[in-house]
Parts: C-alpha cells; structure tokens; sequence
C-alpha cells in the first residue's frame, strides 16, 4: 500500500507539473508560445511573446504546480514510511520525489508531446513549500541577477545553483534535513541542463535580454499592444 502512495505521489506531481499553463493562457490573446521566441513554455517565452501581465500569470501558476505537488504528497503519504534497505523513507522524501516530478512534468509534458519549458517557476515552488527560507534567498538572487545582467538565463541559473550552495551550511551546520540539499541538487542540474542553449548564447554574446520581444509574432498578437490595452 505504501508503495502505490509513492508511486501516486510521483504521479500526480507529474501530471500537475505537465499542465501547460503558458500555452493555455497565452492563446488566450491569440498566442502559441510553442511556435515563437525560444519555443519554451515558461515565464521568460511567455513575457516575450505575450507581455508582461500575461507571464506573472505564467509565473505564478507555475509556481503553484511546485507548492500543490508537495503539499499533496505530505497529505497523502501522512505519517507512512517506506523501507528499503534498511532505509526508512517517510514524507520528507516523497514530497521531495513529488516535487521533482512537478518539474519534470513542467520542462516534458505529456501534454505537449514532452516539451515544455525550464522548470525554474516549478522549481522554486517546490521549494517555497520544503523549504520557504532557501527559497526566498533563491529569489533574492534571482531578482539581483536578472535586474543587474538583463539576462533572465543567468538570474535564473545563479538563483539555483545559489539555492544549493547557501543550503550546504544551512545542512552541516544548522541540521536542515538532507533532502532539501538532494532536492536543490538535482534541481539544479535539471535547470542547468535544460538551460544549456542559454549558456552557450551567453559565452557566445548572443543571449536574449530581458525586455527583447520574441521575433515573427503577428501585429494583432503584439505583446505591448495588449498590456497597454490592459487585456
């Protein structure tokens, strides 16, 4: 019975993290991102392409698959372990497997034939329920690094790879449990790796900045235009 709580909890945060919000809201203005700007389905594609009111819908959406698949996973897997090996696994660690399928389900979507977006919103969702104060210096990073470079790419992956690092003295020193350090961990290699196209832009100077609109996109879908109108 427990195994099939583990197994559901992993699910469900898949199938949360699968909903494509950026692209059910955006063609709502009359917009698909999957066929403009980066093609991804996240908050940066989202700002390019369908503006600045439409990605923090993106944005906080998407930060709630992250919250929903931990907070799910605690009720569901409740005081029950899973023993393996000798190892017990309780509630800590499914939330941390739910949360990590959340992103997966965010950057390969069964819904749009495994494609999707980076899994940064997701990621710190996730953390924002685990683990509230990482995630908050995570942002803090995040907003600097974005704010100061223009480039959502860097912001994003220093805010991860930060995220991990602050969390090694938060779990040596001041005992927070481990498997926030393995959830920041993989998360961040996850992010690191769907962000790889970004990293060789930035080494080659071609990176997109914060504010550049996505090219091609028809007049009637013009991103500006539409925040202006306030739609």
């Amino acid at each position: 019975m427990i195994i099939a709580k583990f197994v559901g909890v992993v699910v469900i945060g898949y199938l949360l993290g699968s909903i494509p919000f950026g692209v059910i809201i955006s063609k709502r203005r009359g917009i698909d991102v999957t066929q403009h700007g980066s093609g991804k389905t996240g908050t940066a594609n989202v700002l390019r392409t369908a503006g600045s009111k439409t990605a923090a819908m993106v944005f906080g959406l998407d930060l709630l698959k992250g919250i929903l698949a931990v907070v799910v996973a605690g009720l569901i897997i409740g005081r029950g372990y899973l023993v393996v090996g000798g190892y017990s696994f309780g509630m800590l660690i499914a939330q941390v497997m739910a949360a990590l399928a959340a992103i997966a389900g965010h950057n390969w979507s069964v819904f749009l034939k495994f494609h999707g977006g980076r899994g940064v919103a997701t990621f710190f969702g996730g953390l924002v329920a685990l683990c509230p104060l990482a995630a908050l210096f995570g942002g803090e990073v995040f907003i600097i690094g974005a704010g100061l470079s223009k480039f959502v790419s860097l912001g994003s992956i220093a805010a991860v790879v930060s995220t991990y690092a602050v969390l090694i003295p938060l779990t040596i020193v001041h005992g927070f449990p481990i498997e926030y350090l393995i959830y920041a961990l993989i998360g961040a290699v996850v992010v690191l790796v769907t962000h790889r196209s970004n990293i060789a832009r930035l080494l080659r100077g071609k990176e997109r900045r914060l504010g550049d609109k996505a090219k091609g996109l028809p007049s009637s879908a013009n991103p500006k235009s539409k925040d202006s109108q306030g739609h």
